[in-house]
Order: C-alpha cells, then sequence, then structure tokens
C-alpha cells in the first residue's frame, strides 16, 4: 500500500526500507512546530533530557551554511537541520533517488515526528517514487497517558485500512513505533497496541529499539511474546545498537528482519549514542556474514535520512547513497546480482506485501 494506491509486489523495485521524506524531528531538542499533530492532545515527542553546552546551543539555531555543514552533519543538534518541511526540495532528492534507479521506499514517519500524509502522496506522485508511509507513535508521546491501549490500537487500523484523518491516504506499515531505553509505560502501551493492530492487519510492525541491546532484546521479547509473527517484524538501527556479531545471530535466530538502515552515517560525534558507528564497509560485512549463517531472505537496507544536511542539496550523499557508492562496494566485497537483488528488492517486497 503505498500513499497513491496499492501496487502488486513486484512493482515496487528496488526499496529502502527506512527514511523520512517529510518529517520534524526537532522535537527531541525540545523545538519543534509540527504542523500535522496528531488526532488528540499530541504535538511532539517530549524533548531528551541532555544538557547541552553552550557552543552547541548557540549553533542549535543557525541555519544551514557551508561553514556549519560539517559540523551539523556530525553532531546534528540543529533545528533547521531536523525539520524536513519543503516539498519542493523532497521532489528534488528524490528525482535523484529515482534515476540512480530507486523505485520505492519506506517512509517510516510515525505520529509525533510530523507526518504528512497529503504531502507525501504529492511529493510521490511529482517524484515519481513509490511512498509507503508509516503510522503509530514514536518515542516518548506526549498525550497519550489516559488514552486507552484499545483507541491506540483502532486508530493504527484506521490509518491502515481507512486513511489518515480524513485524507483517505493509507499506511502500508506499521511504525516507526518509537522505544526508550528503559522503555516507558507510555511506550510499552503503544507497543502492546501496535502488536494487537499487527496481528489484525497482518501489516509488518516496524520497531525504532531502545539504544543498548538490553533494551533491543526486551522489545522483541514482548512483540514474540505477543504473539506477533516474526516474519512481520522488522528491528531497526541495528548499526547504532548491536555491534556483537553474537548478538546479531541472536537476533536472526528469532526470525525477524534485520534492517542495517543508517548507511552514509558514519560519525563517531552522535550526540545519543554510547557505540562507536560502524562505517559503511563494516556494514556490509555484517550483512555478508548473517548471509553467510543462512539469514539472508531476512536482511533489509537503508539510509534513516531525517535531516537535511544529507540532502545532495546541502553536500549530501542524498537518498542515493546506496546506489550509487554502497552497492558497488557490496560487489567489491564478492556480493554477486541475486544477494544484491534479494536485499534491495525481493525482501522489501516480501516484508510490505499487504495482508489485509
Amino acid at each position: 500500500m503505498t500513499v497513491l494506491g496499492p501496487v502488486e509486489p513486484p512493482a515496487l523495485g528496488y526499496t529502502q526500507t527506512h527514511e523520512h521524506v517529510l518529517a520534524d524531528l526537532s522535537g527531541v531538542l525540545g523545538s519543534s512546530q509540527m504542523t500535522d499533530g496528531v488526532y488528540a492532545a499530541d504535538t511532539a515527542p517530549a524533548a531528551l533530557d541532555v544538557e547541552f553546552p553552550a557552543s552547541v546551543r548557540r549553533r542549535m539555531h543557525e541555519p544551514i551554511r557551508p561553514d556549519n555543514y560539517d559540523w551539523i552533519r556530525r553532531h546534528v543538534t540543529n533545528i533547521d537541520n531536523l525539520r524536513l518541511w519543503d516539498e519542493e526540495e523532497a521532489i528534488e532528492e528524490l528525482g535523484h533517488y529515482a534515476v540512480a534507479g530507486g523505485a520505492s521506499l519506506v517512509e517510516s514517519t510515525s505520529i509525533g515526528l510530523g507526518r504528512d500524509a497529503a504531502g507525501l502522496a504529492r511529493v510521490s506522485r511529482a517524484s515519481g517514487v513509490n511512498v509507503i508511509m508509516g503510522c503509530g507513535f514514536y518515542c516518548r508521546p506526549l498525550g497519550l497517558d489516559r488514552v486507552p491501549r484499545e483507541a491506540i490500537r483502532d486508530l493504527i487500523l484506521k490509518d491502515l485500512q481507512v486513511g489518515v484523518r480524513d485524507t483517505g491516504i493509507r499506511a502500508g506499515i506499521i511504525g516507526e513505533i518509537g522505544l526508550s531505553d528503559p522503555i516507558l509505560p507510555t511506550e510499552a502501551k503503544v507497543l502492546e497496541a501496535a502488536c494487537e493492530a499487527q496481528k489484525s492487519s497482518g501489516a509488518a510492525l516496524q520497531i525504532h529499539p531502545g539504544r543498548s541491546p538490553e533494551s533491543l532484546f526486551e522489545a522483541v521479547e514482548k512483540i514474540l511474546a505477543a504473539r506477533v509473527d516474526p516474519g512481520r517484524l522488522v528491528m531497526c538501527h541495528l548499526d547504532r545498537t548491536l555491534t556483537s556479531p553474537a548478538d546479531l545471530e541472536r537476533l536472526a535466530r528469532t526470525g525477524c528482519y534485520l534492517e542495517f538502515d543508517l548507511f552514509g552515517q558514519e560519525s563517531s560525534y552522535y550526540p545519543w549514542s554510547d557505540i562507536d558507528r560502524p562505517n559503511d564497509a563494516t556494514r556490509i560485512d555484517w550483512l555478508g556474514g548473517l548471509a553467510e549463517q543462512g539469514f539472508g531472505d531476512r536482511l533489509v537496507i537503508s539510509q534513516d535520512i531525517c535531516m537535511r544536511a544529507y540532502f545532495r542539496k546541502y553536500g549530501g550523499p542524498g537518498y542515493s547513497h546506496i546506489l550509487e557508492n554502497v552497492l558497488p562496494l557490496m560487489r567489491k566485497k564478492g556480493w554477486d546480482a541475486a544477494d544484491i537483488q534479494r536485499v534491495t528488492v525481493d525482501n522489501p517486497a516480501a516484508l510490505l506485501k499487504n495482508a489485509w
């Protein structure tokens, strides 16, 4: 299910399974000015409890410029950087993706991150790229403390089966469902509701886990205990959460999809990560190791572009980085055409196939 309606799975073609096209992530800095909001009592996720030094606070409000681009790309904490509001800019960026061979992508902006269903439909139509929209709630959702789990479940199902608000534009995946470390009570309620909606609809469930292996595996245990089919579960951001081959194998043995979605992001300065992020070559090696162990049909890749510093317009790699840079490196490292086809075309199509 795309924002322009259903397509047959083979028509998806090359697909990146975790991107953001229109979004507002500045809520993590306490500065969201979302225009979309949600159906009830929501503005944005609660701000992260982080004390930034004066040097960071000063640059937080600067527009992106050539003289601060490198700092913003490395440190992220800039409001202009985290607001993806410009539809013309989005159309231009997806145009580069389409020219490089990108046919489809999952737009993982859930409620709390400024999801814009009507805007995504316009961008998809103008760019020619299939956009599969997410639903559900991001981390630390405000206004849900007194909302029953059943109401959250029904809202997710409405987005999938009827459409967002009165637009008639339907989501095609549940997620990204945002979890903290440790999982907060409201997040746990949203996760329970998302699991119920998954079982009712058959839609794939995409999880943004907390930033530790323990938190990630706690989430997996909760989801599997809720009797969600692991073949409909996607665990995201593994390349900022799991660094041990043993942990990756442990997760793979559950039967879920493993998403390495930070290709092109090689910063050692990310403010909310306690681990050294791998580079793309290491990501490819991890993927290759999992494929050799028999988990090749559960691997998907993406870039998780959620800031403007990664746009081509500002000097970044754009959504086409995997197509233009990573795939040649995969071939150099011994991946054949069938291996690449499986990770970039076949697995996303199987994951996104409608069951409702």
